[in-house]
């Protein structure tokens, strides 16, 4: 049973396999409602998922109280982080939209390889403090400025969380959670933002089992039906730095498309190759290049380059 049935078995009505499959959006909010369900079997399952509504589909999805969030996107635009909602293009938001290009392009499998679910993409440094957190959101930030495209941002990071706090938002549990108690369905950790297409899912509380959950059978499964379940979904997973933990490659062995960050004139040559070698197994791996210490007074956070690696 998947961890979306699981939801819907947890309002204990039964249907078909087919309705289940429609019946909640990411959030948790009911969304096309089966005709065979009767008002009392919609209102059972609204009981059973506090904060949870009838939705219209064709409407923007809000989720429901508990569940949304605010993001504070003046401290964001002073962070140097993309705004969505802006107008106002700035010098990371073009960068942005230029790395995030080659990536929609294996989305749509339109790069030279086509690659399995390569909406999962995985956001990585070899070492920390090399901006991959700040570019995994600013990444999603921009891919959620698409017209076609919704994004779900996942701090795997679970060692040293970070997404959450840099975004303002607080969140009790999240993917390690998921993974550890099984009666947990991910709706009820999910963060709706209040830009429509940008979903979250925090890490969650710590564990000391964290790498063993991240390669456990049950994360496979979340991560295919998140992959599979939408075909407009961006998956971004801001991942530990691969030299330091075992979390990063078992989360490599997951997705379909790596980014690698690296900061210009910091990062160790020696360790861009050990980082690049841990990825071998993966079809398309992208190079980030972090311009960070060469920037220029007023030039905000700084340049980034996207460099294909490929296989």
């Amino acid at each position: 049973m998947s961890i979306f049935e699981k939801a819907f078995d947890k309002a204990g009505k039964g249907t078909d396999k087919d309705d289940v499959d429609q019946l909640f959006d990411p959030a948790g909010d009911l969304l096309n409602i089966p005709e065979s369900l009767s008002e009392d079997d919609v209102g059972a399952m609204l009981a059973d998922n506090p904060g949870a509504r009838l939705l219209d589909e064709n409407q923007p999805q809000v989720a429901g109280p508990g569940r949304q969030v605010t993001l504070d996107l003046s401290r964001l635009r002073e962070a140097g982080l993309v705004d969505p909602k802006s107008s106002k293009g700035n010098r990371t938001t073009e960068e942005f939209r230029r790395i995030k290009r080659p990536l929609l392009q294996h989305v749509r499998g339109e790069g030279a390889t086509v690659v399995a679910n390569a909406n999962l993409i995985m956001v990585t440094s070899a070492l920390p403090g090399e901006g991959k957190t700040f570019t995994s959101i600013n990444l999603a930030m921009s891919i959620a400025m698409e017209m076609d495209k919704t994004v779900l941002l996942i701090d795997a990071d679970v060692a040293k969380p970070d997404v959450t706090g840099r975004l303002g938002v607080e969140a009790e549990k999240g993917l390690i959670d998921i993974l550890r108690d099984e009666s947990l369905t991910l709706p009820e950790v999910l963060l709706r933002t209040d830009i429509p297409t940008l979903t979250l899912l925090p890490s969650g509380g710590r564990h000391v089992h964290s790498t063993e959950l991240l390669a456990s059978e049950r994360m496979r499964q979340l991560m295919l039906e998140l992959a599979n379940r939408y075909s407009d979904r961006i998956i971004i997973i801001d991942s530990p730095p691969l030299l330091l933990t075992n979390e990063a490659r078992v989360l490599a062995g997951l997705v379909g498309q790596v980014v690698l960050v690296t900061e210009e004139s910091k990062t160790p040559q020696h360790a861009v190759k050990e980082a690049v070698d841990m990825l071998v197994d993966n079809e398309i791996v992208g190079i980030v290049m972090n311009k960070g210490a060469h920037r220029k007074e007023g030039e905000g956070y700084g340049g980034y380059g996207y460099y294909p690696y490929g296989r």
